[in-house]
C-alpha cells in the first residue's frame, strides 16, 4: 500500500470511529461480548434507522463483524487488532469502557440446555478451550472437528462417529444470550452434552432448563479443559 492509499484507509477508519453515536457502539463492544442491534441502538441513543446506517459504516471498514442467529442480529468487534486500536485511543481519555451485565438468573446463567446442547458460562468455556486447543477450527461459518480433537473426545468416552454420521451441521458457532460469547451448536454440541449427562459430569432440573455441575464434573473440566467451574 502506498502512502496515500494508507492516508485514506486511515482518514475512512477514523471518521467511522470519530462519529458519537459509532463510538458509542464500539466502546460497547470493547468487553468482547456481543450485542443486539436493539441494544447499541439504545445505548448510542440513535433510532433503528439511523443505527443501521452507522452499522454498515462500521461493517464496511471492517471495524464489526455481525452475527445473524433467528430474529436476532448480533454486533461484535472484528477481531482483536480492533479492540487494541481501540483501547491504545481509550488510553489518552479519561474514559472507562462499559461492562456487559447480563439479567440472566445465576443459575441459568452458569449452566443450562440450548436445545440440545449446553449453553451459559461452562458452555462458553468447553467452547473456548477446544478452539484453543485446536480440537475444532473454523471453516466458513462451521466448526469442523480436527483429527487430535475427534481422538482426544474419543478417549473422552464421546461417539464422534455417531455425531459425524447424522444429518445435520456437526458444529456452529451458537451466541450465547447470557454470556454473549459463542457455545458449540449442532451434532457435536449436542453430543458433549450427552457426554457430560451420561458421565454424571452434569445433571437436569425437573422444571427448568437449568444444568447443575457435579464435583466430579468440575474437577473434569478443570483437569481436561482448565475451565475453573
Amino acid at each position: 500500500m502506498d502512502a496515500e492509499s494508507a492516508d485514506l484507509s486511515l482518514a475512512a477508519v477514523a471518521g467511522a470511529i470519530a462519529d458519537p453515536a459509532r463510538s458509542k457502539m464500539l466502546c460497547a463492544l470493547l468487553d468482547g461480548c456481543a450485542r443486539t442491534a436493539t441494544e447499541l441502538a439504545a445505548l448510542a441513543d440513535v433510532g433503528a434507522s439511523t443505527a443501521s446506517a452507522h452499522f454498515a459504516r462500521l461493517r464496511e471498514q471492517g471495524l464489526v463483524e455481525m452475527h445473524v442467529q433467528g430474529r436476532y442480529r448480533y454486533y461484535r468487534l472484528s477481531n482483536a487488532q480492533v479492540a487494541k486500536a481501540l483501547e491504545s485511543l481509550l488510553s489518552i481519555t479519561d474514559h472507562q469502557a462499559m461492562r456487559f451485565k447480563p439479567s440472566t438468573p445465576s443459575a441459568l446463567r452458569h449452566a443450562r440446555t440450548c436445545y440440545d446442547h449446553c449453553a451459559g458460562e461452562i458452555a462458553v468455556g468447553l467452547h473456548d478451550a477446544l478452539l484453543n486447543e485446536g480440537w475444532i477450527y473454523l471453516q466458513d461459518k462451521d466448526y469442523c472437528l480436527s483429527e487430535q480433537g475427534a481422538d482426544s473426545l474419543a478417549r473422552l468416552g464421546l461417539d464422534v462417529d455417531s455425531a459425524l454420521s447424522q444429518r445435520r451441521r456437526l458444529a456452529y458457532p451458537c451466541m450465547d444470550w447470557s454470556e454473549r460469547s459463542p457455545h458449540i451448536g449442532g451434532a457435536l454440541g449436542a453430543a458433549l452434552l450427552n457426554l457430560m449427562l451420561k458421565q454424571g459430569w452434569m445433571s437436569r432440573h425437573l422444571d427448568s432448563r437449568a444444568l447443575t455441575l457435579t464435583p466430579k464434573g468440575a474437577a473434569k473440566l478443570s483437569k481436561t479443559f482448565g475451565i475453573q467451574c
